[in-house]
């Protein structure tokens, strides 16, 4: 189905290698495909205990969906859809849906770049599972940067993070290290990047069933090399501002606030999608009361909307096609966007029966 997805099975562990450096293991519908078709089957086999993901480039485990295909299939028809789009966005929210409920550990190792898509297949893992992460992450849900929202179970996962840290990485798209997935709950374990060749010998060298554990006592060693969390320093700052009605009034607190790292979320704030942050905070609010499947559902249902808005085209456009970076927001300023305008991306898109989605549970 792929070149960019590589399985093999051994000791008792199944071992998926994302293999597309050029693009940093940008997920497109052929990798979504053959990593769901991998797990399913996985799932069944009894030769085999435990899953790892992880990639071939020390650069990145996946800098999430292939953006250029969206916008290419985006702009197939005039309502900024096309079948291929729908399906990749089905079939990628279905697999999130797998990796979260998989009966197996499901350890990834998220070295370098780790963004949107790539934290949907490495944050949904079961709680018998591991997410390590090295001094080389670079993690973020940056959606809102190109017009989009943080989807692949961001409702979910960000909108059960400890206070209003979710708002604050959905909200500003602001990318984070080790130190700081740890403290915010989005990894498990710490693994210097120079003792990732030390990992994957333990990993060939212990039986899948066992392996949880091992990585767990390998990487206790290094507990206290992490360095300190910038979020964990700022987090009465965080709480205090990101806890406002609105994004309006967020912007509002943090612009009153000298403190640079209030100034550098307030930067980033303003270059992003008017719309699709206060669709964001709506989307976190919801989100936290709901399960994961009824997250994916709305998540799906909000990318349909988005599509047709025209939102992630435009920010696509500006950020990676064009490359201007001057993306004409619709609408263009904060003031200007109502809640009619936010309550239309959550109105239903097809009825409870027929939604792409309506299988989970």
């Amino acid at each position: 189905m792929t070149d960019y997805v590589q399985t093999r099975i051994a000791n008792g562990t199944g071992l998926i290698i994302l293999d597309r450096p050029k693009a940093l293991n940008s997920l497109d519908l052929g990798m979504v495909r053959r990593l769901t078709e991998t797990l399913l089957a996985w799932r069944d086999d009894a030769s085999v205990d435990a899953v790892v993901i992880t990639s071939s480039s020390e650069k990145a485990l996946c800098a999430g969906g292939d953006i250029r295909f969206f916008h290419e299939a985006g702009h197939a028809t005039p309502t900024g859809g096309s079948a291929l789009l729908e399906d990749f966005f089905t079939e990628e929210y279905a697999l999130n849906h797998l990796i979260h409920f998989y009966p197996k550990p499901y350890i990834a190792i998220m070295d370098g770049v780790v963004m949107g898509g790539g934290m949907g297949i490495a944050q949904g893992g079961p709680d018998t599972g591991l997410r390590i992460v090295t001094d080389r992450t670079r993690m973020a849900m940056p959606e809102v940067n190109i017009g989009l929202f943080p989807d692949v179970g961001g409702s979910h996962f960000l909108s059960h993070a400890p206070g209003q840290l979710g708002n604050y990485l959905g909200l500003t798209g602001l990318t984070i290290g080790a130190a700081d997935a740890l403290y915010v709950g989005l990894a498990d374990v710490y693994v210097p990047a120079t003792q990732l060749g030390a990992l994957t010998a333990l990993i060939a060298s212990t039986p899948g069933a066992q392996l949880p554990a091992a990585i767990r006592a390998f990487a206790a060693g290094f507990a206290g090399d992490i360095g300190a969390s910038e979020l964990q320093a700022q987090r009465a700052t965080i709480d205090a501002h990101f806890g406002a009605a609105s994004v309006a009034a967020i912007m509002a607190s943090l612009e009153r606030d000298e403190n640079p790292f209030a100034q550098k979320a307030m930067k980033a704030m303003r270059q992003r999608s008017p719309l699709m942050m206060c669709v964001t905070r709506e989307m976190l609010v919801r989100g936290a009361a709901m399960g994961v499947a009824d997250c994916l559902r709305m998540e799906r249902s909000l990318v349909r909307r988005n599509f047709e808005h025209g939102e992630v085209l435009e920010g696509v456009r500006a950020l990676v096609i064009d490359k201007d970076n001057a993306p004409q927001w619709k609408p263009a300023s904060l003031d200007d966007v109502t809640a009619e305008m936010v309550d239309g991306f959550f109105a239903p898109v097809w009825p409870a029966s027929a939604h792409p989605l309506r299988h989970l549970d």
